[in-house]
């Protein structure tokens, strides 16, 4: 269970990664659509794993890519937006959501039938 402290976090790092994600959508992206779907922080807060989802799923492991390659950028960008509500900026690690898609594959499959 997540303390009301983690909930709080992790609420205002999802939004503040998306706005990241909105202006530098261009470079960070590679022309995709993507969203963050969910973010979870450590009981310390000092780390934070972000949820993405990728639209098209088949430039998924590009995206990935270049965010593994500007992780610090963005987190020296999130430290600006946080810096007066955390003593520390958490560490960042970003995951694939890829719910969508098993969503889309169970579809066709009923579909098909």
């Amino acid at each position: 269970m997540e303390t009301t402290r983690q909930q709080k976090v992790s609420k205002q790092i999802q939004k503040d990664i998306s706005n990241i994600f909105i202006k530098e959508s261009q470079a960070l992206l590679c022309g995709t659509m993507t969203s963050v779907t969910m973010v979870r922080v450590s009981p310390d807060l000092s780390f934070a794993k972000i949820y993405l989802s990728v639209f098209p799923f088949d430039k998924s492991s590009l995206v990935m890519e270049s965010l593994g390659k500007n992780t610090w950028l963005i987190r020296k960008t999130l430290g600006t937006l946080l810096k007066h509500q955390l003593k520390q900026i958490p560490e960042i690690a970003f995951y694939l959501d890829d719910s969508l898609e098993y969503i889309e594959n169970i579809d066709n499959i009923l579909k098909e039938l």
